[in-house]
């Protein structure tokens, strides 16, 4: 199957990927979800497959299946140098474990250094040792930990 990666920007494009995205948010309401695109440095990508006979060159947004999404913006802390943080990285749960979190990834990680980025970084719950083992198998290394509170 041929895939290509296209920023979501339009009211249709958001609509198809706040499910995806709930599927990890399930403990957020809809309209949370879908006020990220009001951040000014969220940008929301997302990876379509299509059909058999197609080129990745060939896939609309209209003509594929949007099967994966990741939500990026390129930050600077005191703890790192200029990275690419991962907000959210979601594959359809029934296309998980074909390859395609792997391939959003590496757009990510290319993305990231056409911006000058020196790292992608991302967290993750405490528990979430899929996850963890999928980003571990990409070549990503723990470090450190994050600490928050509620306000």
């Amino acid at each position: 199957m041929s895939t290509r990666v296209a920023e979501l920007t339009t009211d249709g494009e958001w609509d198809a990927a706040v499910p995806l995205l709930r599927q990890l948010w399930s403990h957020e309401t809809e309209a949370f979800v879908r006020s990220w695109r009001e951040e000014d440095d969220y940008r929301l990508f997302g990876l379509f497959e299509a059909g058999e006979g197609a080129t990745a060159d060939s896939i609309s947004r209209d003509e594929g299946d949007l099967v994966a999404v990741v939500g990026v913006s390129v930050q600077r802390v005191l703890h790192h140098a200029r990275h690419a943080w991962i907000h959210d990285l979601v594959v359809d749960e029934p296309r998980r474990g074909e390859g395609y979190g792997a391939e959003l990834l590496d757009f990510v990680e290319e993305w990231a250094a056409e911006r000058d980025c020196e790292y992608v970084a991302l967290a993750s719950r405490a528990g979430n040792d899929a996850a963890l083992s999928f980003y571990e198998d990409e070549g990503m290394e723990r470090w450190g930990y994050v600490v928050e509170t509620e306000l």
